[in-house]
């Protein structure tokens, strides 16, 4: 036994060790690609969770007013219909952003139909020609209304804020003033958690003090402002929220609530507002006021605080695993893949045990998700198990091709390559057919030509170096194309396809093609070979035939071979014989021929009747594969060799005369267009018999 295999146990638990201490150590080392990709990778999966489980139930009193393309730009208005609009005639004086009056309006338009809260996720710190006309509406209905302010990242977070004619300072402690900001994941640049409250300190990249200046989100801002200020989280840190749908919260074009026409057909008259909640905002993709989440890379930014608001009133806040509890659990999926492939010892049964953990852990992590809103450490978890289980099955393979591979070599001295792996892979089902089963195969046979004249005259030491060159060349090329060689008869060889795994009729009969071409080019390579070391070159011929033999172990009780036997073996031993005759050095029968002709081209030889058979049959030679460079010229006049054939075998001589004279003005050389020329001209004389159907009898073997 190898030394792996007396040490299994500790092995395997090294495998374990190593893998499980990678992962923990990935999480340590973030910067290292491939030690934190696990880790990495946790992040996409709850990311995936976020898309794919349990959504945030978007509120029905939220509404999105945006500052689309159809705002900006205004639809054709009429002369008329801008006349008697003030806010059309504001927004129509000027591109974006109009006079703050539109903005007055617009609050006079909406507490009008009965809103309950306005919020602007715009920015006011310009001066602007409206701003005492929205300056008196913000204290008209300043417990209603609430505006953005913004910490300017590139310009050292400093605050943008409402201008002082519009609100005095401090604005941001103005209960009216919210922070806009969302801080993004530094890994990834993505939002997943909302900071409802910030200060100062933690402006600065410090940690929050007590006592120091507190400055509320305008999410905050506005939760506050319709009695949910309990809901909002009274901590600095950021929260994980789980979001809505994308679509949860669609924009309408701001514009419609000037229209008349549309505010009456679109709102009802304003009834649509009555105790809406409506955020006001970019919508329009050349605002940029989008942010990538793990929902989308487009999620707006006035959609984004909808989404913040809903998920502090349903508590919809998501929580890590805490990190010792998921420090454990990847310990404890390292400790179960031991335990499983040192214990269970079959590897299939671990495949299926490490599938079903796998998806009972991710259905438990889907479930308390959905559940509870706790993002399960998973992908590290399940990076060990598995990384763990499969190393240590790894290992396990690698014992039993050791001990196969010591077997197979011993075997192989003396048995076909390929039933050697059968033997060793599949052995309950080998040793079945052993006893003799009926099934189609397509067997070949392959004989030297010219052998016999070497054998008088060369030396015999030479002679056995040759031939075992040969038969070396051969059986590679039929191992390589999945044949079982069944036996060496002397200079001969008999092999088979299908007898001991069949990969169904057709593949088998061409597999059994491409072995006869490559023996074909096998041998122009060694005659190439002898000629130049001064040696006699060699012939071959090869037959092929498909058809249902017997498998089985036939011999005494001495000595027993696993063979086939049939008439369709028969047969093919009989088409070798018959390559002489024809001057070809492949013959194939028809069942053999229809199997692999859209691979190989094919060229009718002879209708024939062997000895021992009483129906005729009509066999073929291979021209070359369809894949390979065949010389388009003579496939051409092929077809007028086979209308030869066809009019030769239909008694019409004349015509087949002509038609193969015609072949041999291009080919004089071809032995079967003489062949039946010859006859043709024959018959032409002498006319056959009214029985004669082409059939050639051959009464010898």
């Amino acid at each position: 036994m190898h030394w792996l295999g007396r040490h299994r146990f500790l092995v395997l638990a090294s495998i374990c060790f190593f893998w499980t201490g990678v992962i923990l150590l990935g999480h340590f080392l973030p910067g290292v690609p491939f030690l934190s990709a696990p880790w990495h990778g946790e992040q996409s999966f709850e990311d995936l969770l976020r898309r794919e489980g349990r959504k945030t139930a978007p509120p029905q009193d939220f509404v999105f007013l945006g500052l689309d393309q159809s705002t900006l730009q205004l639809p054709p208005l009429t002369a008329e219909e801008v006349a008697g609009n003030r806010a059309f005639q504001l927004m129509t004086e000027r591109p974006f952003p109009w006079s703050r009056e539109v903005w007055a309006l617009l609050l006079d338009r909406l507490f009008g139909a009965g809103a309950r809260l306005v919020i602007f996720d715009l920015l006011f710190d310009p001066p602007n020609d409206g701003d005492p006309a929205f300056h008196a509406a913000l204290d008209r209905y300043r417990d209603k209304v609430v505006l953005g302010a913004n910490f300017d990242v590139a310009n050292a977070k400093q605050a943008v804020t409402p201008n002082d004619a519009l609100i005095p300072p401090p604005q941001l402690q103005d209960d009216r003033v919210g922070f806009v900001n969302f801080w993004a994941d530094p890994l990834d640049e993505k939002i997943r958690a909302v900071n409802y409250r910030v200060t100062n300190r933690q402006l600065a990249d410090l940690p929050p003090q007590p006592g120091e200046e507190v400055y509320e989100s305008l999410s905050a801002r506005g939760l506050e402002k319709i009695g949910h200020g309990n809901d909002v989280p009274r901590d600095f840190r950021g929260h994980m929220i789980r979001f809505t749908e994308p679509d949860a919260f669609p924009p309408r074009p701001l514009y419609e609530i000037f229209d008349p026409k549309l505010w009456h057909a679109n709102y009802a008259d304003g009834a649509f507002f009555k105790g809406k909640v409506v955020i006001v905002g970019a919508s329009a993709q050349v605002e940029h006021d989008v942010f990538d989440t793990p929902m989308s890379p487009l999620t707006s930014g006035p959609g984004l605080h909808l989404q913040a608001m809903a998920a502090a009133m349903g508590h919809e806040f998501l929580q890590p695993t805490p990190r010792k509890v998921g420090f454990a659990l990847v310990g404890i999926a390292g400790l179960v893949a031991w335990s499983l492939v040192a214990l269970l010892r079959k590897p299939l049964l671990c495949v299926g045990a490490l599938v079903a953990i796998t998806t009972a852990y991710l259905g438990t992590t889907r479930l308390f998700y959905d559940k509870t809103g706790l993002l399960m450490l998973t992908v590290p978890v399940l990076s060990a198990l598995l990384l763990s289980g499969l190393f240590s099955l790894g290992l396990e393979y690698a014992l039993e091709r050791i001990e196969k591979l010591r077997t197979r070599r011993t075997l192989e001295r003396y048995v076909s390559k390929n039933l050697v792996k059968e033997i060793l892979e599949n052995p309950d089902s080998y040793y079945s057919t052993l006893k003799g089963v009926r099934m189609p195969v397509t067997i070949l046979f392959s004989d030297l030509i010219g052998f016999t004249t070497l054998s008088e005259k060369a030396d015999p030491e030479a002679l056995v170096a040759q031939l075992n060159e040969h038969l070396s060349r051969m059986t590679s090329a039929i191992f390589s194309n999945g044949g079982t060689l069944d036996k060496f008869i002397g200079d001969a060889i008999m092999a088979v396809w299908g007898n001991v795994r069949s990969l169904g009729m057709a593949q088998d009969a061409k597999n059994c093609a491409r072995s006869a071409l490559a023996m074909r080019r096998a041998l122009r390579q060694l005659n190439e070979k002898w000629r130049g070391e001064g040696r006699m070159g060699l012939g071959m011929g090869i037959g092929i035939n498909q058809g249902e033999v017997i498998v089985g172990n036939v011999g005494s009780q001495e000595r027993m071979d696993p063979t086939v036997i049939g008439d369709a073996v028969n047969l093919a031993s009989r088409l070798e014989g018959l390559t002489r005759i024809y001057g070809v050095d492949i013959l194939v029968g028809a069942s053999a021929a229809e199997l692999v002709r859209d691979e190989v081209y094919l060229r009718s030889v002879a209708r024939v009747q062997v000895k021992g058979k009483i129906k005729p049959a009509d066999v073929f030679t291979f021209i070359g594969a369809r894949d390979e460079k065949v010389d388009p010229e003579f496939l051409k006049w092929l077809e007028t060799y086979e209308e030869g054939l066809e009019k030769f075998r239909g008694r019409d001589f004349t015509e087949a005369k002509i038609l193969f004279s015609r072949f041999l003005e291009f080919y004089p050389d071809d032995l079967l267009a003489k062949i039946y020329l010859e006859r043709s001209l024959g018959y032409e004389q002498a006319p056959p018999g009214e029985a004669w159907e082409a059939v050639e009898v051959f009464t010898k073997k």
